[in-house]
């Protein structure tokens, strides 16, 4: 058991290294030995009190960079896209049609035997649907 018994912030981040020695009571020769690496980290306390604190820093610059954008620049039309996009529209609508296509073996169908698709082309449309 390694005990870290001066624990201070201002440790934190700091890398140890253990050397473990494996070796028999009666022989000095040692028969392996591990070079161990340990690293003093916060308690989940600390971390999310920091995590706080700097999610706090981060929201008051940014409300005074968008105050400052506000009072300095022109305020821009932008027109933001709103819905799926053109591409998956067009992939959804080829998805169902590959889904509604016959199956191959499927002897009774008016659509020509090209069009017929495998149960695994099949399983990559739902696939790409979903």
């Amino acid at each position: 058991v390694i005990r870290h018994r001066d624990v201070r912030a201002s440790y934190y981040g700091v890398i140890d290294k253990f050397r473990l020695q494996v070796s028999e009571q009666s022989q000095r020769k040692a028969l392996g030995k591990k070079e161990i690496i340990a690293t003093l980290l916060p308690s989940a306390k600390e971390q999310q009190q920091q995590k706080e604190e700097e999610e706090k820093r981060i929201k008051e610059h940014l409300a005074e960079s968008v105050f400052f954008e506000q009072t300095l620049c022109q305020p821009e039309n932008r027109t933001a896209s709103s819905g799926p996009s053109l591409l998956t529209v067009f992939l959804g609508i080829v998805c169902i049609a590959a889904l509604m296509l016959p199956t191959l073996g499927e002897m009774e169908s008016l659509v020509p035997l090209y069009l017929h698709l495998s149960v695994n082309q099949k399983l990559v449309a739902a696939y790409v649907l979903g």
